[in-house]
């Protein structure tokens, strides 16, 4: 069966486990270390519903005012929720302690607010760092050498868990022209992971989206945020 036929919310999901598992036994990685973050913007919550009855227990949101309805819609489901757009400051709070994972940390400036937050509430608040690998003037996040020359400055953010790292490659015709930017990614994790900053963990790499993921898993994604290969296409 293939997810663009599919016609099920059910059926879409597990295409998309079962080729995240397939990929990533190809390669000789362990599928167990791959969680998929299902993409639920602009997806009612009797959709994610559907999706969390044939087994998606991670959701990303992108924006908090479409978020809190939903997580409260689901809050007896077993879901899990990762804010997975961009993070305005002035937003921190809301987001700091309801969502497990943070993927959008794109300056040193926004980790020091939600560090303050985090401390605030008394938790420790986990986070990936985006990272610009392709330097598009449109997109938010580090640069590589940008992010080189100020991660050690994350060792004083004593209620932030840096987890990894995450990107958002240039939009691609072939899954295939991804390739390097996932690679970019990983690489620099290795560079970041060799610094041995105390308290930061370069475990994560959040890449691969509907149209690359498979590509991802081979260059070392721990998370795939995949939205329209299972719930449809929407409106931007």
């Amino acid at each position: 069966m293939d997810v663009r036929t599919a016609d099920s919310i059910a059926d879409r999901l597990r295409i998309v486990m079962d080729r995240i598992r397939q990929t990533a036994l190809a390669v000789g990685r362990d599928p167990n270390g791959i969680r998929l973050v299902g993409a639920t913007k602009k997806v009612s919550a009797e959709r994610v519903r559907e999706a969390v009855a044939a087994g998606l227990r991670v959701a990303g949101e992108n924006r908090l005012q479409e978020a809190i309805p939903k997580i409260q819609a689901l809050r007896d489901e077993p879901l899990r929720w990762h804010f997975i757009g961009h993070l305005q400051r002035r937003k921190v709070r809301d987001v700091v302690a309801r969502f497990e994972v943070i993927h959008s940390v794109d300056t040193l400036e926004l980790a020091s607010e939600i560090d303050r937050r985090a401390q605030a509430a008394a938790i420790r608040q986990d986070v990936l760092l985006e990272v610009n690998v392709a330097g598009e003037s449109t997109k938010a996040g580090f640069s590589p050498h940008q992010l080189e020359e100020q991660f050690a400055q994350f060792s004083g953010l004593t209620h932030l868990r840096i987890r990894g790292l995450m990107t958002i490659p240039p939009p691609v015709d072939d899954p295939e022209q991804a390739r390097i930017h996932f690679r970019t990614l990983r690489e620099l994790a290795g560079r970041l992971s060799a610094l041995a900053v105390p308290e930061v963990a370069m475990t994560e790499l959040s890449m691969g989206m509907s149209s690359d993921y498979e590509v991802a898993v081979e260059e070392g994604a721990t998370l795939v945020r995949v939205g329209t290969a299972i719930f449809g296409r929407r409106d931007a």
